[in-house]
């Protein structure tokens, strides 16, 4: 084993530690792929492939749906500015085996997560329901004025 000259501090090879082990997978934030967020915000992919304002358990959801290994933690962005509940979260993925052969052919990469969660997360029940609730609220609102103030 050998030592970083600086710190001192033992160097682990990639053959000490297993892709199976939970510290070998990929990190995945909301941040990354939330259409709000800039660039310098945390977002990594295009605008056209982010979802508005994703949570967590939305992006376990659609992985999980996809058949991947999925954990959460508790963990917040460090470049998220609000310290709210509802910005926590991340999302770790393992993306290849002990035999470093992908665990699944459609996910390479963590751009292609990212990219899938951009397309699946509107497709998600609590989001079509959310939007249809809101479109309804908004046209009660609109004929509950109606009528009021003339005279």
């Amino acid at each position: 084993m050998t030592s970083n000259l600086a710190t001192g501090i033992p160097l682990t090879s990639t053959s000490d530690v297993k892709h199976t082990d939970k510290d070998r997978w990929i990190c995945i934030y909301p941040a990354y792929i939330n259409s709000k967020k800039t660039l310098a915000q945390g977002r990594k992919i295009a605008k056209e492939k982010c979802v508005e304002n994703p949570t967590h358990q939305e992006m376990r959801d659609v992985l999980v749906a996809a058949g991947l290994k999925v954990g959460v933690e508790n963990k917040l962005y460090s470049r998220e500015m609000s310290k709210e509940l509802l910005f926590r979260g991340r999302i770790r993925v393992q993306l290849k085996n002990d035999d470093s052969s992908l665990c699944d052919g459609k996910f390479p990469t963590r751009e292609s997560i990212m990219s899938h969660l951009g397309e699946m997360i509107p497709k998600l029940k609590v989001r079509q329901t959310k939007t249809g609730a809101e479109q309804h609220q908004a046209s009660s609102a609109k004929g509950k004025n109606k009528g009021k103030g003339r005279k």
